[in-house]
């Protein structure tokens, strides 16, 4: 890879916008809803906390030691797309839509 495919890389990279929105965890039955500002690296988080196992839900934890990654599942349940919103506004968005999902699902917080 020359030089200027690499910069033009590493530009568009610092430059993309994470996604921020809301997802679930389920596993055996049971789901766990969360919300994120940066949906593209919140499984990895989670799986990795959960592998160390340090995740703070204790019934999550308890579940991946029983069922192992296997048995897990991360589905992206909305995106926020409004670009325009200010970080506060996307916040509280996220913080309303959390509620209505964990209501909507019948499910716990992922960190709760």
């Amino acid at each position: 890879m020359d030089k200027a495919r690499r910069r033009e890389l590493i530009r568009d990279h610092k430059e993309r916008r994470a996604r921020a929105g809301f997802y679930v965890v389920r596993c055996a039955g049971r789901a766990w809803v969360g919300a994120s500002p940066n949906l593209d690296a919140q499984q990895n988080s989670l799986w990795f906390s959960l592998r160390n196992g340090g995740h703070r839900n204790r019934d999550m934890q308890s579940a991946w030691r029983a069922q192992g990654p296997e048995g897990f599942a991360f589905e992206i349940l909305e995106v926020l797309e409004d670009e325009e919103m200010t970080p506060l506004g996307r916040a509280d968005a996220l913080k309303s839509g959390l509620a209505r999902w964990r209501e909507s699902l019948c499910a716990d917080a992922v960190f709760g």
